[in-house]
């Protein structure tokens, strides 16, 4: 999906755009995320569960983009309302995260009880992660929308951003699982990421804002 249309430099601020909106919405205390750690620490088909969760992701936001681009393409008037409507939902966005770093959370997952198969180990993962309505609004629904609103020939760049964040994040938690489970156990921790995510949400809203005013 990525085109060679589009020059580097003007490409880099769209992958960046999509990967830090992706990241924001997928770093947060969740079933999922508590899985994947659950699965690292037991070092248990780590690396299928991982790139079933980034892989569910990708596929996702790519038929957001593809499937809201052909929508938008028909109506420019939706294009617009559906960019102040993802202004409006990362600035609440933001404010969640950011009142949810007033008070002490943590991420819990132990390494405890029964084994699973690779087929029961995927079958979870495929619960956590379709099974969630929230899913489809973040991914199909707000980054297809934003991912629409770039100009084609740097949609791939923002699909691959997004996409490249949620391979990373669901990486890191499995694999860094050992290390990073006591970092997770500390609400100071999440409280400091929180406080990032909802600064970057409120980055991301000012810029999409910035856009439907400029159009």
């Amino acid at each position: 999906m990525i085109t060679s249309t589009a020059s580097l430099p003007s490409a880099f601020p769209v992958f960046v755009q999509g990967l830090l909106l992706s990241l924001g919405l997928i770093v947060a205390i969740g079933a999922q995320n508590a899985f994947v750690l659950r699965q690292g620490l037991r070092r248990e088909h780590v690396g299928v569960v991982v790139l079933f969760c980034a892989g569910a992701d990708a596929a996702l936001i790519t038929a957001g983009v593809m499937g809201m681009a052909r929508a938008l393409g028909e109506s420019p008037g939706l294009a617009r309302g559906l960019a102040l409507a993802g202004a409006v939902f990362l600035a609440y966005y933001g404010w969640q995260a950011l009142r949810r770093a007033r008070h002490a959370a943590r991420l819990r997952a132990s390494a405890d009880g029964p084994g699973f198969t690779r087929g029961a180990a995927l079958a979870q993962a495929a619960g956590f992660t379709l099974l969630n309505p929230h899913v489809y609004l973040d991914t199909v629904l707000l980054v297809g929308s934003i991912g629409a609103g770039q100009p084609e020939a740097l949609r791939g760049w923002f699909v691959a951003g997004a996409s490249c964040a949620s391979l990373c994040w669901f990486a890191l938690l499995g694999f860094g699982a050992r290390w990073l489970a006591p970092w997770f156990a500390r609400p100071r921790a999440w409280q400091l990421l929180d406080s990032l995510i909802g600064l970057t949400m409120f980055v991301l809203s000012a810029l999409l804002l910035r856009h439907v005013i400029a159009g």
